[in-house]
């Protein structure tokens, strides 16, 4: 095992009932990653954290921390403290009796549990409010509580079960920093489940995408945004705009496909393994897409009719379609960025570079 890799999954499969929730969970994580485990309700994201911090037994696999096998081990064992969505504080316990709370487990030494106790604080910057109980605090408050309960036990993993969920969007934004700028500066290896895909992209060293039980693609937050590998995880992250393709060549990683009923031709840098005559899908962010521009001689370029848009503050968003069903059926978004007053309405003109455009197998 690398000394980097912290957390190893092998195989791992977790079954409710007739419910396979997990199935053949393969996933490394090397220290001091940001890693986020990020899908819909009931994909097994939370399922695979609580099987990690030994909640839930898995039914075949193997899980390894720092290389050992803790399948056997109980939670305050392994560990793997985990900060929960409800915050789980004990409500007739002060601030610092929360946090010191596994120290106490433990029966560390007086003189340590203060100093340690003293510095998770710090840390979260509650400093000051150790007596304070938990119905006295706010809700941002108690999420740092939940947190320093966590640091104080120096463990090198902690995992965090959607612990923004509770708090107003302000708030939320400001606790993600925090929450990044500690893991940071402690070098901490942290995993945090969300279906949120703005904290996901905001705070991660790296996603991993779940789909009905299974990983869809893990990858940095650029690779999952500009370069899914499923149309699942192309659609589930930000929005975007498919066409369907066909091959008509290729060269090494270059692919020339055909779109559009006019039988307009693109080529793009892909890693797929396509053969000529394959039909898959393009797929082009909003805000990769350009109104009325010029165009070069490689540019995508499809004629499209405005049919209403949205005014976002930073931008407007178009939606258009192919008024005469000439070129394509579906509607599409485009993203427009610094406009001033200009709007375009009725027929307009949109293109996009070709290193702006994805391929993806149907």
């Amino acid at each position: 095992m690398s000394s980097s890799l912290l957390l190893d999954l092998k195989n791992v499969n977790k079954v409710f009932g007739s419910n396979h929730v997990l199935k053949d969970i393969n996933l490394q994580i090397e220290k001091g990653k940001f890693i986020t485990f990020l899908g819909p309700s009931g994909c097994g994201k939370t399922t695979l954290l609580r099987s990690i911090a030994g909640f839930y037994t898995v039914d075949s696999g193997d899980i390894y921390i720092s290389g050992d096998r803790v399948n056997d081990l109980p939670p305050y064992k392994r560990g793997t403290p985990m900060v929960f969505q409800e915050y789980a504080l004990f409500p007739h316990m002060t601030v610092f009796n929360n946090v010191a709370y596994g120290l106490d487990i433990q029966k560390r030494p007086e003189d340590e549990i203060q100093e340690r106790v003293a510095a998770a604080l710090a840390k979260v910057k509650l400093t000051g409010l150790e007596e304070r109980y938990p119905h006295e605090m706010s809700g941002g408050q108690q999420q740092r509580v939940a947190m320093a309960r966590a640091l104080v036990m120096n463990s090198p993993i902690i995992l965090l079960d959607e612990p923004l969920s509770n708090l107003d969007a302000k708030l939320r934004e400001e606790v993600r920093v925090e929450l990044r700028t500690i893991q940071q500066d402690l070098g901490l290896t942290v995993i945090y489940v969300t279906h949120d895909q703005l904290e996901a992209l905001s705070m991660s060293d790296e996603i991993v995408v779940f789909n009905k039980g299974v990983i869809d693609q893990h990858g940095t937050p650029h690779e999952i945004y500009y370069k899914p590998r499923t149309q699942y995880v192309a659609d589930f992250i930000g929005t975007t705009n498919f066409m369907p393709v066909e091959v008509v060549g290729v060269q090494g990683n270059n692919v020339t496909v055909k779109y559009g009923k006019a039988g307009r031709t693109v080529t793009v840098e892909s890693d797929l393994k396509l053969k000529v005559g394959e039909q898959i899908q393009l797929s082009v962010r909003p805000e990769s897409l350009r109104i009325n521009a010029d165009a070069g001689d490689n540019d995508f370029v499809m004629q499209a009719y405005v049919s209403h848009s949205t005014f976002l503050g930073e931008k407007e968003r178009y939606f258009v379609v192919d008024k005469d069903k000439e070129e394509w059926d579906a509607q599409w978004i485009i993203d427009a960025y610094d406009i001033g007053a200009t709007r375009y309405r009725g027929s307009i003109q949109i293109s996009a570079s070709p290193d702006k455009l994805h391929l993806i197998n149907q």
